[in-house]
């Protein structure tokens, strides 16, 4: 494949409880470097990556952002220039370990982007180095002009189309491995619960088993309730809300993480 979908990131007020939370519930592996993890903690399957950023003032929590590695930058940011002109594409700072340049869609989702032998690649990336049973496999966008921006991703990276929008509306693409779903954004989707700006929506993982996992979350809740889930269905907002994932969920499990992000979790 041209692109791979292989780093996810999320902004938080507790890094180091997320960093937990996602090595204990889904077996991730951390990074493991002090230096490193005094500024973020990044854990990952072995193929996909996830930067857990400390949230500095003026930016949002949650889940962030999205990370695409191409086999040919130059040639990406030459489609980008010649189809969608108005879109910038910049270079990061060097203490980000996964961004060598960033840019956004024609909806203004941002993303990183990076090519192998660029500068900020880290470990996480390493396929050979981690094989994990439980794995990233999906994640969600909600954007206004779903169709629009699913075409940019398309245009510029590649990406095969896994299905026809479904009843949720989406346009789905996959890198072989990991698929993103681009979800319609409508306010009345929200209907019932708390509305949410367009955004990342969840993140999505494999388990081999899903008897075992939801035997091993209520365990896990009663061995450390601090890295415990976060309870959605609570309350009649709740309820609203969780239906709402349940419709564009590719899984039959859904919780929340200590800070609120949206899980589908599935099995074979």
């Amino acid at each position: 494949m041209f692109s791979k979908l292989n780093h996810l990131a999320i902004t938080t007020d507790n890094y180091t409880t997320l960093g937990m939370f996602y090595r204990a519930y889904f077996d991730m592996t951390v990074s493991g470097i002090t230096d490193r993890e005094q500024s973020a903690i990044s854990v990952g399957d072995g193929y996909t990556g996830m930067t857990l950023i400390p949230r500095r003032a003026g930016r949002r929590a949650g889940i962030d952002h999205f990370g695409i590695e191409v086999e040919d930058f130059d040639l990406c940011c030459a489609r980008i220039a010649e189809r969608y002109p108005d879109i910038e594409v910049v270079k990061r700072p060097s203490n980000r370990p996964f961004a060598s340049f960033s840019t956004h869609d024609p909806a203004g989702n941002y993303f990183d982007l990076s090519q192998v032998g660029h500068d900020n690649r880290a470990e996480v990336y390493d396929m050979d180095a981690w094989k994990a049973e439980t794995t990233i496999t999906n994640f969600a966008i909600r954007v206004r002009e779903a169709e629009r921006v699913a075409e940019f991703y398309a245009d510029i990276f590649e990406l095969e189309p896994k299905n026809d929008p479904g009843e949720d509306g989406a346009f789905r693409f996959t890198d072989g491995r990991v698929t993103m779903s681009i979800l319609p954004w409508k306010i009345s989707d929200f209907n019932g619960s708390g509305i949410e700006q367009p955004a990342m929506d969840h993140i999505g993982f494999h388990v081999p088993d899903m008897d075992a996992f939801e035997k091993k979350v209520e365990k896990l809740k009663t061995v450390n309730p601090h890295i415990a889930p976060r309870p959605i269905d609570f309350n009649d907002e709740g309820k609203a809300r969780l239906a709402l994932l349940k419709r564009s969920a590719i899984g039959s499990y859904q919780l929340a993480d200590p800070d609120g992000n949206m899980i589908d979790v599935h099995a074979d």
